[in-house]
């Protein structure tokens, strides 16, 4: 069982938040009141202490983590943190503890690395996987990510099957798969772009210009290895 035993009023109401959010057993006592028997681990706050039972110590602006602490003690499973990442224009990304899934997202590709890089900020020896399609969106996470050992993961068939009610979730679920599969230890990975990526983001240019102007194959290189956004593609071209 988990014990909160803090006086902290910040701390305190996080932590609980997050255990009733994921319906986790516990308890809460004063700092210093005798621990219950079934108690295994305490989350105490920043400037409490609870000698009898292995502590995870807690605060206001995370509680999230020290419950995550919290229950890979309990678990018993060492808790490696390892992030798996479907990338992609909104990459699914998952992180997961031991064999537990303790944190998943979807957000923007230029947000990627950053919200990876906090989840890993504090783990002891975490490892990222990430699957090996949309390779332009994927080498610019791994060239953000520096420092942290990186797999790349052959990625077919990660995405599963979506059953009624679960549209929207495949990029995460993938990521999960990702998390769990071997990959090839990298430190960068080739951007050139390809033909077909190349036309992409011509066509995208067209769309997003108000003429239904369409960047020319060297402009769009460019956009693709990130050297040009494309509204500064876009611009380059009119004063052609």
């Amino acid at each position: 069982m988990i014990v909160v035993a803090t006086d902290d009023f910040e701390v305190y109401h996080g932590v609980v938040g997050e255990l009733r959010d994921r319906g986790v057993e516990f308890t809460t006592l004063e700092p210093g009141q005798s621990l219950p028997e079934a108690a295994r681990v305490a989350i105490v706050g920043p400037e409490d202490e609870h000698p009898d039972v292995e502590t995870v110590r807690a605060t206001p602006d995370d509680p999230r983590r020290a419950v995550d602490a919290a229950l890979a003690i309990l678990r018993g499973d060492g808790g490696q943190t390892v992030v798996g990442i479907d990338p992609g224009d909104r990459p699914g990304i998952a992180v997961l503890s031991g064999e537990t899934v303790v944190a998943a997202f979807q957000v923007p590709a230029d947000e990627a690395a950053a919200v990876v890089a906090e989840e890993v900020a504090e783990a002891p020896d975490p490892l990222i996987r990430i699957g090996d399609g949309a390779r332009l969106q994927g080498t610019k996470i791994i060239e953000a990510l520096d420092g942290v050992p990186v797999e790349l993961v052959d990625e077919t068939g990660t995405t599963p099957y979506l059953g009624t009610g679960a549209r929207g979730m495949g990029d995460v679920l993938a990521a999960v798969n990702i998390a769990r599969l071997d990959g090839e230890r990298i430190e960068s990975r080739d951007i050139e772009p390809t033909a077909g990526e190349i036309q992409l983001i011509k066509n995208r240019s067209r769309r997003r210009s108000d003429d239904g102007r369409t960047i020319d194959e060297e402009l769009a290189r460019r956009v693709a290895v990130g050297e040009l956004t494309m509204e500064e593609a876009l611009q380059r071209h009119r004063k052609r």
